[in-house]
């Protein structure tokens, strides 16, 4: 009987990656030329950026409570059966929300403004 020949594979070792710039460190933010982040001063409580946002443009929280008042109102006169009622304060209602969209796009414009 023959042997069988038996070839021996050398085994291959990985070859080290060449030491050269790594190019993106996960670790680091990117840098990007010509960008300068702005440092964050201090986070915000909930309370304290509704206190802040609420000075700066007062009509949008009022619009907020007449509409939710008008909503809450009206569906209360709604189940005590005063259509009458209820029809006015939901039409009252729409125009609550009327008044809280101009509100919010006036405090938009008035930020934009004062800016610059």
């Amino acid at each position: 009987m023959a042997a069988a020949a038996t070839t021996v594979i050398p085994e291959q070792t990985p070859k080290p990656s060449p030491s050269g710039p790594v190019p993106f460190d996960f670790s680091q933010p990117p840098v990007i030329e010509g960008f300068n982040p702005l440092p964050r001063v201090k986070d915000e409580t909930f309370k304290e950026k509704f206190m802040r946002k609420s000075k700066d443009n007062p009509f949008v929280p009022i619009g907020c409570l007449g509409t939710a008042g008008m909503l809450i109102y009206g569906l209360r006169a709604f189940h005590q059966g005063k259509t009458r009622q209820s029809q006015l304060l939901m039409r009252g209602r729409i125009f609550a929300q009327g008044f809280t969209v101009v509100a919010i796009i006036f405090g938009v414009f008035t930020t934009a403004l004062k800016s610059k």
